[in-house]
């Protein structure tokens, strides 16, 4: 057994004040040190380039990143398209992260002067652990003095796929497998949200501007830089929406848009308005952290390694737009979030038998928790409240069970969509009962930063040795969890 139970966590952090869009999480990475080198894998498949540039916001040195198409072919593009358009909009006046070659805003302030020679080195100080050079081969270039007649942005362009259309793309990327799994998994998330507005299904349903490649490029982008990062945990404190309202095809809507609004009922975070009256978060920015980050109120404790700012389109002074990332050591532990559904049916015609079997049967399809309360029925009648954890993909089959087994005529799923649990290893101590030495198992509870604070004794094992030493199960009980403390850090134990 190790000698403590404390563990490093290395943690990359959002600060959300100003939301987040697809390409100022892309630009935010790069900025504090991944690798530009790992986007290959998109500019291989698809015909384009991101390009990253140098720029201030209310004092701020950040990066921005801009997807082009590096072949010409009229209105249709390769298919890229942009994050900021993402869901039928078209941002008349104010959506806070658009990109900077856009002018449709009066009060837009137009950054990038292609004229001029950007020849920029970025080699990341803010970063301890890369060093990238940013090589033009890769997939994306600095040096813009005459590009303009040979790229187009990508940004409105390309075909609208659906959600199947998006999958295979990304499944003949060639991408790592955790990377593919990632990016899949964040077209799910965006579809679901798509499929819930419009009232389609997941299969049925077509991306608008978040099916184009410039779409495709942010969100396998940054599940690359993510990983190339190297990190442990993602966290993002509450996310700033904006204010105002947005144009989209279907009408003008309040910010935060329709399908923002549903990811954020699926993730883990939380938003807030403001600071200004634009679109600060995308659906596509949301998407991403809905997936990846666990919400928290503050940044949390870091021995920081690195840091990066990713800059939106417009300037919003007095608050500067840019996406700020930390990445570190350490932070608070906490319990690790575990994806469920709750199920409940009410019994007033239950056998004692038949309760008492519902554990064994019901944990055989997928339960992983019964639980059997007593209630008062309809005209006063004793019964009983039937309620049942399991994993969301288990619920029809352990909902059929629960009827065949109980005879209920329904079954209601709860409200309940994840529960925060402890990680769980099991250890064995030795205990001494005259000349007898015997094993025991105990459960050992700890928080993400692997801090130990609940030690338990396996009650079938504790049964077991008391039986055969002749002594109280309780006695086994207080002695196997205190050899086990002994053993084990004393931080985060209780005294108790």
């Amino acid at each position: 057994m190790a000698e403590t139970a404390t563990t490093t966590t290395r943690t990359l952090a959002f600060d959300g004040r100003m939301g987040a869009s697809g390409d100022m999480i892309l630009a935010s990475l790069l900025d504090a040190g991944a690798d530009p080198a790992a986007l290959e894998a998109v500019t291989d498949e698809l015909a384009l380039e991101y390009r990253l540039e140098e720029t201030v916001k209310c004092g701020i040195a950040a990066t921005s990143v801009d997807v082009f198409l590096t072949e010409d072919d009229g209105a249709e593009g390769s298919g890229v398209q942009g994050h900021e358009n993402e869901h039928e909009h078209e941002h008349g006046d104010g959506d806070g992260h658009e990109h900077e070659s856009d002018h449709s805003n009066p009060d837009h302030d137009h950054d990038h002067d292609h004229g001029d020679d950007h020849s920029h080195s970025h080699d990341h100080s803010r970063s301890a652990d890369h060093s990238h050079s940013h090589d033009p081969n890769h997939g994306h270039s600095h040096d813009h003095d005459n590009d303009a007649t040979t790229r187009v942005h990508a940004e409105g362009r390309g075909p609208h796929r659906s959600y199947l259309e998006v999958r295979e793309i990304v499944e003949r990327m060639a991408l790592p497998e955790a990377v593919e799994r990632d990016a899949l998994a964040i077209f799910e998330l965006l579809g679901e949200a798509e499929a819930s507005v419009h009232g389609d299904d997941l299969a049925e349903i077509h991306f608008h501007e978040v099916g184009a490649d410039d779409a495709i490029a942010d969100v396998v982008g940054a599940a690359t830089l993510i990983h190339d990062l190297d990190v442990d945990r993602v966290v993002t404190t509450p996310l700033s929406t904006g204010g105002g309202t947005a144009a989209m095809a279907h009408g003008e809507f309040p910010v935060p848009t329709p399908a923002v609004v549903e990811i954020a009922e699926r993730a883990d975070w939380s938003l807030r308005g403001g600071p200004v009256d634009a679109e600060l978060l995308t659906p596509t920015g949301a998407a991403i952290l809905g997936y990846y980050a666990d919400g928290v109120e503050s940044l949390p404790s870091l021995e920081i390694t690195a840091s990066g700012y990713g800059a939106g389109g417009y300037d919003l002074e007095p608050h500067p737009n840019v996406l700020r990332v930390l990445v570190g050591d350490g932070g608070t532990g906490e319990l690790v979030r575990d994806d469920i559904a709750v199920l409940e049916t009410n019994l007033d015609d239950a056998t004692p038998e038949v309760l008492g079997g519902l554990q064994e049967t019901l944990s055989d399809v997928g339960a992983r928790d019964v639980s059997v309360l007593p209630a008062t029925m309809k005209k006063s009648r004793p019964g009983h409240l039937v309620k049942i954890v399991c994993k969301p993909e288990d619920r029809r089959r352990v909902a059929r069970a629960l009827a065949e087994e109980t005879g209920t005529l329904g079954v209601r799923e709860a409200g309940a969509t994840h529960r925060w649990i402890a990680e769980r290893s099991f250890d064995t101590v030795d205990l001494e009962f005259g000349d007898e030495t015997y094993a025991v198992t105990v459960k050992v509870a700890t928080d993400t930063e692997g801090t130990v604070y609940d030690i338990s004794t396996e009650y079938e094992d504790a049964k077991r040795v008391a039986s055969s030493a002749g002594v109280p199960i309780r006695t086994v009980i207080e002695r196997a969890e205190a050899i086990a403390t002994g053993m084990w850090s004393q931080d985060g134990i209780d005294d108790a």
